[in-house]
């Protein structure tokens, strides 16, 4: 076993909130800069810089988690991965069905673009990406886990858009195969609070949205020697001798 330095939330160009530096290839840059050996792309609503960065991920090194970050009916943040592109292209299918049309205000929210490795635009997508899709949590899980994906919601200790602060709690039988917690707090603290969540794995992510913010807080996927999603698969279940570590 080893352990793998890991920052399992980045946003690229594709989310409106996310900076324009933030292409796949200068996250990818940065990332091999901090000696990050694991990324989780999670665009809002949208996976279409997944692929690329994946690709230049595995040029330089690194394994990267493809995904999004998918905003429920109930409002609260989740992250969704999935190993295989045909999963991911499925999922996408299905985000573009429930995502409302909400025409895009670029002046307000920023753009949102998808882009190629010489960071020239592709696509610019239409409607506006942050926004709840018609989609409640139960419906989500279940449609990632029918793509062999993986569930975990997103900063669950924070006060916005969060399981606590759109639910008031993280409920003890939410289905989830980990959770997240933001740089904000350690696992030890928030479990001093939240005993009853101790049978998950927690990660803990950056959502860095800008450059100099990827790997300010990070994970370690502590697996095989080398990381696959199977390997993850295993850590955020804890099985097998694979777990997650948290920086207390």
């Amino acid at each position: 076993m080893r352990s793998f330095k890991a920052d399992l939330h980045i946003h690229s160009v594709l989310s409106p909130c996310g900076d324009l530096e933030m292409s796949p290839s200068n996250i990818v840059s940065k990332a091999k800069e901090l000696g990050i050996e694991c990324l989780g792309i999670a665009d809002h609503n949208c996976t279409l810089n997944a692929k690329l960065t994946q690709r230049l991920g595995k040029e330089n090194g690194i394994f990267v988690l493809m995904g999004a970050e998918v905003t429920t009916k109930e409002e609260a943040h989740c992250l969704c991965f999935f190993e295989k592109e045909e999963e991911l292209d499925a999922f996408q299918t299905y985000l573009d069905e429930k995502l409302p049309k909400i025409e895009l205000d670029e002046e307000r929210f920023g753009y949102q673009l998808v882009v190629n490795e010489r960071e020239e635009i592709l696509e610019m997508k239409q409607y506006l990406l942050i926004s709840a899709l018609d989609a409640d949590l139960d419906e989500v899980y279940n449609m990632v886990h029918s793509l062999n994906g993986l569930f975990i919601p997103a900063h669950i200790n924070k006060g916005a858009n969060s399981l606590t602060s759109q639910l008031g709690f993280v409920p003890p039988d939410i289905k989830a195969d980990g959770l997240e917690i933001s740089a904000h707090i350690t696992k030890q603290a928030y479990l001093k609070k939240n005993a009853y969540l101790k049978k998950f794995q927690f990660i803990q992510s950056s959502d860095a949205h800008y450059i100099h913010l990827i790997g300010e807080t990070f994970c370690y996927i502590v697996a095989e020697n080398e990381l696959t999603f199977s390997e993850f698969r295993l850590a955020i279940a804890g099985k097998e001798g694979r777990y997650i570590q948290t920086i207390e």
